[in-house]
């Protein structure tokens, strides 16, 4: 029996795994469009309290809590799909075993 075919999880934790380095260099690209509206809202409120000459700290803690929720959903995914991945290599482990004590030696 041949080595289970993982090419498409792999490619997808890899994707993911990018996507999370780049929620870390604060790069917009990985964020969906809630996040993304939440990090453009944030900074459009803390900007016009700047102008205004009020203290942005509030707005900051926003971008903040965005930031870190962006960065939570994609370790959750990495973890989802590692474990999907785990799941198929154990079946094809097994289904190997099974075969192999079924034969004649």
């Amino acid at each position: 029996m041949a080595k289970p075919d993982t090419r498409r999880l792999d490619k997808a934790i890899q994707q993911t795994t990018r996507k999370l380095s780049a929620v870390r260099q604060r790069e917009m690209w990985p964020l969906d469009g809630r996040e993304r509206r939440a990090v453009l809202g944030a900074v459009a409120t803390g900007s016009y309290r700047v102008v205004r000459g009020n203290s942005p700290g509030r707005a900051e803690r926003k971008i903040e809590t965005a930031w870190q929720s962006a960065e939570t959903r994609l370790v959750a995914e990495i973890s989802a799909l590692q474990a999907e991945r785990q799941r198929v290599v154990n079946d094809a482990a097994k289904t190997k075993a099974a075969k192999k004590s079924s034969g004649w030696w």
